[in-house]
């Protein structure tokens, strides 16, 4: 009698989030070229950068309303601490998603274990060092300002980006990354700058950090619009899979925009703001390009784009707060 016939998995089948990527039937690891270094810059994602510049500028801006004097050791750590963690959470991403199978198909550039350019465990310890000297340099900040209960703070940072998409439930895989990236990189990086500089959060800052956090927002949002399919397949649940395409545009030119109007609304008081203005034009260029993109890999100029008008609005406000 002959045996029955087995159904052949399906892609979504062979990747789960929260377990490894099964090996595809009858076929043995492609070879891949070991990474470079450039295999390697390329995985820090230096495009999304701007994004730890941005609360560190207006952070930064707010802290001389309280204290005309620039504290520039304090906010060049900050900077510091925020590059360190960008470039940690960047490589952490690419360990969780290349284990699981997330990146065995992508639109954009490749990754260095959904590629095979580097093991596993490698691209883990890079990971780890990053959010090593992250922590150390937050250290010394705690200690030069006393302020020990932010140990706490920055042990939640480490955390909250390990899990963004790491262990067995990744909280970026059930369309809760945009809640993370608006209150880490808009509330906590921002507020936190101001705080160790002054110890006091004015109102600007608040405004501030709010903008920072919709603008990192529109950058995942581009991100995940441009990886929609693959992330379906994949069985991704970001807030883009969830939503769909359209209500992904709407949401993203929300949050392009409503920095803009918080920048207006400060302008009444700090004339310098109505610069802001400039930076518009690229949200404004960002915006067309989501809305009339033919290639998912348009999208990446529009994350580029968006990204950079994160910290051209950051810089603005730096001046209209400090000048």
């Amino acid at each position: 009698m002959a045996a029955p016939s087995r159904k052949r998995p399906t892609p979504a089948q062979k990747r789960r989030p929260g377990g490894n990527p099964q090996r595809v039937q009858g076929g043995a690891p492609r070879a891949v070229a070991p990474a470079t270094a450039r295999d390697w810059i390329a995985a820090a994602r230096l495009r999304t950068l701007p994004l730890a510049i941005t609360p560190v500028l207006i952070g930064t801006g707010a802290a001389t309303l309280v204290d005309d004097a620039l504290h520039w050791v304090i906010a060049l750590a900050c900077l510091a601490v925020a590059f360190a963690l960008q470039i940690g959470v960047n490589y952490a991403n690419d360990y969780s998603d290349g284990i699981r199978g997330t990146d065995d198909v992508r639109v954009g550039p490749g990754r260095l274990t959904g590629g095979r350019k580097a093991k596993p465990r490698t691209v883990l310890l890079v990971a780890l060092a990053f959010f090593a000297l992250a922590a150390l340099i937050g250290l010394a900040l705690v200690i030069r300002t006393g302020q020990w209960w932010l140990l706490l703070v920055g042990a939640v940072c480490i955390v909250a980006a390990w899990f963004y998409t790491g262990g067995k439930r990744p909280y970026g895989y059930n369309a809760m990354g945009e809640i993370f990236v608006f209150v880490f990189f808009g509330l906590v990086a921002t507020l936190g700058t101001t705080w160790l500089q002054v110890l006091s959060l004015p109102q600007e800052a608040w405004f501030g950090a709010v903008a920072a956090g919709l603008l990192a927002c529109a950058v995942l949002l581009a991100n995940n619009l441009r990886d929609i399919d693959q992330d379906r397949l994949a069985g991704k649940r970001t807030l883009s899979v969830l939503i769909g395409r359209r209500a992904t545009q709407v949401i993203f030119t929300v949050f392009v925009l409503a920095p803009f109007a918080i920048a207006a609304f400060l302008a009444q008081v700090y004339p310098l703001a109505w610069l802001e203005g400039l930076p518009l034009l690229g949200g404004l260029a960002a915006i067309l390009i989501v809305w009339t993109y033919r290639a998912p890999r348009e999208l990446i100029t529009a994350l580029q784009v968006t990204s950079f008008t994160s910290v051209a609005y950051g810089a603005v406000l730096f001046l209209a707060f400090a000048v």
